[in-house]
């Protein structure tokens, strides 16, 4: 029996991209509090990743894999999620003008059926970004983009021009890791481009 896709995030950029791998999907975002309970990144992201995903899972009433995922910037290993306020977005930008972060994504899938977790996992990019101008932070953050980015930018909209360079998956930077959790999920018996979404058995 075929199961149903779910992905248990809000976010229309984890959306695009899951559209764009050309998969069949429902949304049931999970509401809860997130909970962190350490300061490493990556653990962080997989914490979160799996607290979204058993969220989402608890309100499924038939079978599917449920997908949960969670995005941090992390600058000299300290995290930084989305910014609180304008001025928090300009200090984060400040502190990554003219450097080099890593960006963390955190997945976990859970199959409903059996409670299992198939997979769970962090990807890491490494980013450089040119240097920015005082002024230039200020406009940018004006425009209300980076209030909901971690790290506050977002790589494929206003900071693009100044993107140096990247190490690592592109979509990870955007949110969502398409290539890792394919492979992952094919390691598994599971090709969700293939219709094999099915129980192995």
């Amino acid at each position: 029996m075929k199961k149903k896709l779910i992905l248990a995030s809000a976010s229309p950029r984890r959306k695009e991209i899951l559209e764009q791998m050309g998969l069949t999907f429902a949304i049931c975002p999970a509401s809860g509090e997130e909970r962190l309970n350490t300061e490493d990144p990556e653990e962080a992201v997989k914490a979160l990743a799996l607290q979204k995903a058993k969220e989402a899972a608890g309100r499924q009433t038939a079978p599917a894999l449920v997908i949960g995922s969670d995005t941090v910037v992390a600058f000299e290993g300290r995290i930084l999620g989305k910014p609180a306020d304008e001025e928090e977005a300009v200090r984060m930008l400040r502190l990554l003008s003219g450097r080099t972060h890593m960006v963390y994504t955190g997945v976990a899938v859970i199959d409903t059926e059996d409670g299992s977790v198939p997979v769970h996992f962090a990807e890491g990019t490494e980013v450089s970004l040119y240097p920015m101008t005082e002024e230039w932070i200020r406009r940018y953050v004006g425009t209300g983009e980076p209030m909901d980015k971690a790290g506050a930018y977002a790589i494929q909209g206003g900071c693009m021009p100044f993107i140096r360079g990247i190490r690592g998956e592109y979509t990870n930077v955007v949110g969502f890791p398409a290539a890792r959790f394919y492979q992952e999920l094919l390691k598994k018996g599971i090709d969700l481009l293939e219709g094999g979404e099915e129980n192995e058995k």
